[in-house]
């Protein structure tokens, strides 16, 4: 099977020819760029510096020459700008403080700052205004920093300002994703594209590095009071969104079709290590109505398969994932309270792709021993892999300072399991 017709039978929950791999494809299922150099040196690739999409996890662009040594059945599709708001062009060398030259858009790494051994990004690389990110000293990753405009007066709220960032995609927006999906269909892999606008509540847009003057409800304790006490205002933020969201898609579907396999949705995270952001009801009341316009458009248009990502404890919250209309839920963290891999695949595998619970990145694969990961990776295969729906994905992206032993540790199983 091709890459492309791999993803597509366990997305049907159909047994493939071996298990389907991503690493790469969206901002959760990637690697930092630290990790992703010493896999490059490890397999004997072209030695250059990597591409560092994503500023503010630090994660790199998975290349083709990469994604064929480790496997990889996926091809993402990004954004054109960052998370700064940058567009990602213009690369340019830039040294980070680890000692690693990363490539970074050349208006990004022209304005960053230094100041007590931390960086600083701006808005839109804009660095006449207070910084909207800080990587601290011995750090891997930018930290967004809240700008949150005084204290919350409820008399003046307007949504609008709560959807500044987004709004009606233009003609270029619409034939940027056209050359975008029609280049990495040429792949042979799977297409996950990230269209974005879809995010309800993601708290990393509501704070988001990318705004130069942030308005509206932009520090994380304030958004999460107002999912309880501010329900009318959030109801109509995420109805004007999710419509827009369509109106979207609809222009976006008209220029690519169904060359995309997986549509990303939203990032949002319900789940802390032990519990839930929020109730069953609450989540079904305030989220669910809005993710099922966007799931239910898409579904009826689109050979799309729609990704929810939502990190920790959800076992609680997956039959309303699955009555919200998500195909797949990531990163399945597995040692979260209640998230039992085999009840979860035993509950809900046959109704859901899970993408992601293939290794853990908080214990085994940071701490343990390459003996340690390959006997977790294999029993994760086994428990998940039956059956289709599942694609393997390590639980989150793969941090930094992860032993290269231990990455290897993984693929080198994978590629066993896989033979």
């Amino acid at each position: 099977m091709t890459g492309k017709e791999r993803l597509q039978a366990v997305l049907n929950h159909r047994n493939a020819d071996k298990i389907a791999l991503d690493f790469g494809s969206t901002n959760v299922t990637g690697m930092h760029c630290r990790v992703m150099e010493a896999l490059r040196k490890h397999y004997g690739l072209d030695d250059h510096p990597v591409y560092v999409y994503e500023p503010g996890q630090m994660l790199g662009l998975m290349e083709d020459d990469l994604a064929q040594a480790l496997g990889i059945d996926t091809k993402g599709c990004f954004s054109r700008e960052n998370n700064f708001g940058i567009a990602n062009e213009d690369w340019k060398p830039f040294k980070m403080p680890w000692g690693q030259t990363i490539m970074f858009p050349a208006r990004l790494a022209d304005t960053i700052s230094e100041k007590d051994g931390a960086l600083y990004g701006y808005p839109q690389g804009d660095n006449s205004l207070p910084p909207s990110a800080k990587m601290p000293q011995t750090c891997y990753f930018f930290d967004c920093i809240e700008r949150q405009q005084g204290e919350i007066d409820d008399e003046k709220l307007n949504v609008e300002d709560n959807l500044e960032e987004y709004g009606e995609i233009s003609d270029a927006g619409v034939e940027y994703w056209k050359k975008t999906v029609d280049a990495a269909s040429r792949s042979g892999r799977a297409v996950v594209a990230s269209f974005g606008g879809m995010a309800l509540g993601d708290v990393a847009r509501i704070i988001t590095p990318a705004l130069k003057h942030p308005k509206g409800i932009r520090s994380v304790a304030e958004w999460y009071m107002s999912t309880v006490i501010r329900q009318d205002y959030i109801h109509e933020m995420f109805d004007r969104q999710s419509e827009l969201a369509v109106r979207n898609l609809e222009k976006i579907y008209a220029a690519v079709g169904d060359q995309v396999d997986v549509v990303y949705v939203c990032g949002t995270d319900f789940g802390t290590q032990i519990s839930q952001f929020c109730s069953v009801d609450t989540y079904r009341e305030l989220y669910m109505p809005y993710y099922r316009r966007m799931n239910d458009w898409i579904h009826e248009h689109t050979s799309w398969k729609t990704f929810k990502h939502s990190c920790g404890a959800v076992y609680p919250l997956m039959e309303s994932f699955i009555d919200s209309g998500f195909d797949i839920i990531n990163p399945v963290q597995i040692a979260a309270a209640e998230m039992d891999p085999r009840r979860l695949k035993e509950q809900f595998g046959d109704r859901v792709t899970f993408w992601g619970g293939g290794v853990n990145t908080q214990t085994t694969l940071p701490f343990g021993t390459p003996e340690d990961v390959h006997r977790e990776v294999s029993e994760l295969c086994e428990i998940f892999g039956r059956d289709g729906g599942f694609v393997f994905n390590t639980i989150h992206n793969i941090q930094a300072n992860v032993p290269i032993d231990n990455v290897v540790a993984m693929v080198e199983t994978l590629k066993q399991i896989r033979a």
